[in-house]
C-alpha cells in the first residue's frame, strides 16, 4: 500500500472520529483500536496519536470550541464538522504541526465535507484558538 500523506491521513482520522461519535451518540459499545483498524488497516502512529489525543482532550477541545462559536455549540454541528474542528484544535494545541498547517488542513477538509457557513465557522474558531495560543506565549 502506498504511503498516505498527512492530508490523506487526516481524512482517515476524520472518518474514525466520525464513527466513534456515531457510536457514542447511539450508546453503542466500541473499541477505539478496532475502529482505527477498520478505517486504517495499516498501523500509523500519526493517526493513532491524533485519534487518541482528540478523545483524551475532547472536553477541553469542545470547551474551547464553544467559547469561540457565536451562539452555537460544537455538539450542534454534524459529526463530520465536529471531527474536523476537533482535529484542528487538537493539532493547534497539542502537536508540533505548524499552526498554519493545522488551520489550513482543517479548512481544506471543511471545504470538501462541510457547507460554506460551517467552513467559515471552523476557520474562525481555529483562528481565535491560534491567537489565544500565541497570546499566551507572549504574555
Amino acid at each position: 500500500m502506498e504511503q498516505l500523506n498527512r492530508t490523506e491521513l487526516r481524512k482517515k482520522i476524520m472518518t474514525i472520529l466520525y464513527q466513534i461519535n456515531v457510536y457514542k451518540k447511539s450508546k453503542m459499545e466500541y473499541n477505539v483500536e478496532e475502529v482505527i483498524k477498520e478505517v486504517m488497516p495499516i498501523e500509523n502512529e500519526f493517526v493513532k496519536e491524533i485519534v487518541f489525543g482528540v478523545l483524551t482532550y475532547q472536553n477541553d477541545i469542545d470547551e474551547l470550541a464553544n467559547k469561540y462559536m457565536k451562539d452555537w455549540t460544537i455538539d450542534r454541528l454534524g459529526n463530520t464538522d465536529q471531527a474536523i474542528l476537533r482535529i484542528g484544535i487538537y493539532e493547534l494545541l497539542y502537536t508540533n504541526t505548524p499552526e498554519i498547517v493545522s488551520i489550513n488542513e482543517a479548512v481544506e477538509l471543511a471545504k470538501s465535507y462541510s457547507d460554506d457557513d460551517v467552513r467559515k465557522m471552523i476557520n474562525s474558531v481555529l483562528d481565535k484558538v491560534y491567537h489565544e495560543k500565541i497570546g499566551e506565549l507572549y504574555e
